[in-house]
């Protein structure tokens, strides 16, 4: 089924995902770690604000700094099943007939990122868009339809969880970053946040 192509940005809602657990860092909260004395989450929202008007962030603990930065947030409805599970909580209630997801432990982000997966869209008309660094898929980048909304659901009411399953199972379209795979460059461990610097940020495109 072919989903309605995109216009605007005003039918896109973007969500951050906050809300791991950090295990690989200590069982920190990721967004709240600091690069260059700014929290992770500020940098993505830095990237990502510019590209379009509706974000909302998805967050499990420090509520009160979450919602600071004047953004919706919502937290999951099913407790420790991963990312997809604060993806189907802002695709519940999310009234944006596209949900755009971004995980906040990649500062640089692509500037171009809403462009290029709307671009795809253009192309190659579907209900699922993840992007891909020339490497390999990245996962957590994935522009997902309403339509999607029932079987994200049901994969993880099943007791599955993995995001690359999923998205395997819905035939995702790859949209190509292999130009700027940096971009994709994401935080979860102590010494990745130490290498991590401006240097990083992709050029605009």
């Amino acid at each position: 089924m072919s989903a309605t192509r995109i216009i605007d940005t005003d039918d896109v809602t973007a969500v951050i995902l906050a809300g791991g657990e950090g295990s690989r860092m200590g069982g920190v909260d990721k967004g709240l770690l600091e690069l260059e004395q700014q929290p992770l989450i500020e940098h993505v929202i830095a990237r990502l604000a510019p590209q379009l008007s509706r974000i909302i962030i998805s967050a499990n603990r420090n509520i009160d700094r979450y919602q600071s930065y004047g953004y919706p947030l919502i937290s999951d409805q099913l407790k420790g099943r991963g990312p997809l599970a604060g993806i189907l909580s802002a695709r519940q209630q999310c009234p944006s007939e596209w949900l755009l997801s971004v995980p906040c432990d990649t500062p640089c982000l692509p500037s171009n990122l809403i462009s290029r997966i709307c671009d795809k869209m253009e192309q190659a008309p579907a209900l699922l868009y993840t992007a891909h660094d020339g490497q390999q898929l990245q996962p957590l980048f994935s522009m997902i339809h309403r339509n999607l909304t029932t079987s994200l659901a049901d994969f993880l009411s099943s007791g599955k969880r993995k995001v690359t399953l999923w998205l395997k199972q819905q035939a995702t379209v790859h949209v190509d970053f292999s130009d700027q795979p940096h971009a994709f460059f994401n935080i979860n461990t102590p010494a990745m946040l130490a290498q991590c610097s401006t240097q990083l940020k992709p050029v605009n495109q």
